[in-house]
Formats: structure tokens, C-alpha cells, sequence
């Protein structure tokens, strides 16, 4: 197996490919008119006036937040700016909040990823308004997006939360999990953030071991994602099974049991690194 290339996934900036140049947030901006990153909760705000759906052009409306609006970059040489609209605020006509996060969407790739890249900004700048070690207000590092507090001088930088997420494989058998929330028969692989002192690898064990009882081994890192809900990192592995007997020992899965790519279940979304692994790694289907 060869070492695994960026994953073109939905949420990585390779899927941006060089249309999109990231510029720090104290960059001069001469308020021309430009891409608009609206979020609204979890969804990305669309114009209806083209098909397919595009992101709006122009200034923003004054239905964005004030103090939420700031320049994040060049998308295709114009300016992209991200803003916030209220959850509870009505959309004029002409405009669509579209899920982020849905099994199935109107969005391509790109408008998926500068949407997620939006809301983790947005995110980041809203928690970030206080030093979470005194209280007082933090200010920006001059060129980046860190910031620094007035009184104690704590620094802060936008978190990545990494989680490890495993596909489990034994002979043309592969193990999916499937939490009671999820829509009717769908099923996915285990997954779940680090612990303290742990490697990727250590949490990848662990938690195969603890949400499905078995153990594993010969573990390899295949690929990653981005995942901006609100700001996680994905490492994808594939591991053979070891030895013991399945079962839900995870009080989050509420059914774990063995597929065949001849009979599998209800799948995750395609923009998802877990829908890439069981594709390629299970069902032995290429994807890009």
C-alpha cells in the first residue's frame, strides 16, 4: 500500500484547489464587492438566482451580523468575506439556508468547504471574545487569526480536536456501529476523539475496543478530513480484527455487527471520510 495522498474530500482545501488564497483577517480590505460566506447556524447561505447554487456576490446585506462580518480571502481573485445571520431571522426570497451537514445537499464540494471553513472562523472568533483564564477581552495577533489577551497576555490559536475513525476488517467482512440518532438502518464506522496522552494510533484501539468489545491490529493511516462541526480533524485508519466477541459496549452505539460489500447497509454521506474509507477499503470502490 502506498503512503496516501490529500484527500479530495469535501471540507479539505485541496478540493479548493488554487481558486482559493487564505489571507490573515487584519488584511486591508477596500470593501469592493466580493464572495459572501453567510452562515446561518449550521447552514450555508445561497443565492437562488443562479443554478447550480452559488455563493452571493456583492456587499452584504444588512441582514448580516455587523460584528461578524471580516475578509478570510480570494476565492477565483475577488474577495470572500464570512458573516453571520441570526438562526431565528427570516431570508429574503431570493436566498436559501442550505445544511452544512446533511446526508444529502444542493452543494458541491467547494461551496461545502469554503462554507465549512466560514462557520470554523466564525466559530472561533465568537468563543474566542474572552480569555478563558481571566475573563478579560482578547485582541488579534497582528497576521494571523490567534489572539491574545489585554490583561494576562494568554495566548490562543483556532483548536483542531483530533479524532481517529476505523474501518475494521475480517476476510470480506468490514464492522459498522450505529447510533440511535442516526436515520433508520444506517450505519458507520467507530470513531471518536483523543484522550490525554494518547497518539492517533492509541485512540484508534481504544476505541474500537471500547464501542465494539473486539480487539485489532496491523493499523494503517489511509487519509484525513476536515470536519468543521465545528472544528475537528479526522484521521482515517484501516485495521484487521484480532480476536474477541462483538458487541455494543459503547453506551453511544446502540447496534455494532459485520457487512459484506455484497449486502452492506445504509451508508454515510459521500462527503464524509468515513463513506471514502468504507468505498475504497470495504467495498472496493475507486473514488477520487
Amino acid at each position: 500500500m502506498t503512503y496516501p495522498e490529500t484527500v479530495n474530500l469535501p471540507f479539505n482545501r485541496a478540493s479548493l484547489r488554487d481558486a482559493f488564497q487564505p489571507l490573515p483577517p487584519d488584511t486591508p480590505d477596500n470593501g469592493e464587492p466580493g464572495f459572501l460566506v453567510i452562515i446561518q447556524g449550521g447552514d450555508l447561505v445561497i443565492s437562488l438566482q443562479d443554478a447550480p447554487p452559488l455563493l452571493p456576490w456583492g456587499v452584504f446585506p444588512p441582514w448580516v451580523e455587523t460584528e461578524s462580518r471580516f475578509m478570510v480571502g480570494l476565492w477565483k481573485g475577488e474577495p470572500l468575506r464570512v458573516g453571520r445571520v441570526a438562526r431565528s431571522a427570516v431570508l429574503p426570497a431570493n436566498f436559501s439556508a442550505e445544511p452544512l451537514n446533511a446526508y444529502s445537499h444542493r452543494l458541491d464540494d467547494q461551496l461545502l468547504t469554503l462554507g465549512g471553513i466560514g462557520r470554523n472562523l466564525l466559530s472561533w472568533d465568537q468563543e474566542s471574545a474572552h480569555c478563558p483564564r481571566c475573563g478579560e477581552a482578547m485582541v488579534r495577533h497582528t497576521g494571523s487569526w490567534g489572539k491574545r489577551c489585554n490583561s494576562c497576555k494568554m495566548e490562543r490559536f483556532p483548536p483542531t480536536y483530533p479524532c481517529a475513525i476505523v474501518l475494521v476488517r475480517r476476510g470480506d467482512e468490514f464492522l459498522l456501529g450505529r447510533k440511535a440518532i442516526w436515520p433508520e438502518g444506517r450505519y458507520s464506522l467507530i470513531a471518536g476523539f483523543l484522550d490525554s496522552g494518547e497518539s492517533l494510533e492509541e485512540c484508534a484501539v481504544r476505541e474500537v475496543r471500547e464501542e465494539t468489545g473486539i480487539e485489532i491490529t496491523n493499523l494503517r493511516y489511509v487519509g484525513s478530513q476536515s470536519w468543521p462541526f465545528p472544528s475537528q480533524i479526522m484521521a482515517g485508519f484501516v485495521a484487521d480484527y484480532a480476536g474477541g466477541e462483538v458487541t455494543a459496549g459503547d453506551e453511544e452505539l446502540e447496534d455494532v455487527r459485520w457487512f459484506t460489500a455484497a449486502s452492506p447497509p445504509a451508508l454515510p454521506s459521500k462527503r464524509s471520510i468515513a463513506r471514502w474509507i468504507i468505498d475504497r477499503y470495504a467495498l472496493n470502490i475507486e473514488t477520487a
